[in-house]
């Protein structure tokens, strides 16, 4: 198989709209909904943790599960370098997605770090210890997701080194991360953003 098509392949997964099948299973668009994203975070709120963490878990299967098969059919060298186009493909499938007409996906977190979990588990797997404990100890999921994402490349870069392309890849992803949570980052300097079990701050 010819890697290009490992490309297609990867994009069309990460384009399958997890959370908006969850919404109109109960029949509601999500986008209409709570933050209107099509993430694990918004459906944890409006259907509730068993179906958001489903959601979760497909979200980032649909991230690792290119970067941890593809290479193996479609490329017969560069393996890694595969991995990563066929993990930034995903990611883009998911925030843009075909099947919802590039507009309405999420924002990547998930799927990213089900790349990660198949690019270097280690240090995702050190990331989401930081991101759960941020969470739990804050109920602010997107202030989670923006320190991970400024600790997985340390650590990445620690690790692996600033010019191995993984860690390239992770600052890339991280600066990703910080733009699609612009409107976060300003609730958060305001103290209007949303957490768990709590409501913002007037």
């Amino acid at each position: 198989m010819h890697p290009a098509v490992g490309v297609v392949i990867s994009y069309l997964a990460g384009s399958i709209p997890a959370a908006y099948i969850a919404g109109r299973a109960r029949g509601l668009d999500l986008r209409q909904h709570g933050s209107g994203n099509l993430g694990a975070t918004n459906v944890i709120r409006i259907l509730g943790p068993r179906i958001g963490l489903l959601v979760l878990a497909f979200d980032a299967a649909k991230g690792a599960a290119p970067v941890a098969l593809l290479p193996r059919w479609t490329a017969a060298a560069h393996l890694e370098s595969w991995a990563i186009v066929y993990g930034v493909a995903a990611i883009i499938g998911h925030v843009r997605p075909i099947f919802l007409l590039g507009r309405g996906g999420g924002k990547g977190v998930a799927t990213a770090a089900g790349v990660f979990l198949a690019l270097a588990p280690v240090a995702m797997l050190v990331t989401l210890a930081v991101f759960g404990t941020i969470v739990y100890a804050t109920g602010y999921v997107s202030l989670g997701s923006l320190v991970s994402a400024l600790v997985l490349p340390a650590l990445l870069a620690a690790t692996r080194g600033v010019g191995s392309p993984v860690f390239v890849v992770s600052a890339l992803v991280a600066a990703f991360v910080f733009w699609t949570h612009r409107a976060n980052i300003g609730r958060l300097r305001r103290g209007e953003e949303h957490r768990f079990g709590r409501k913002a701050r007037a």
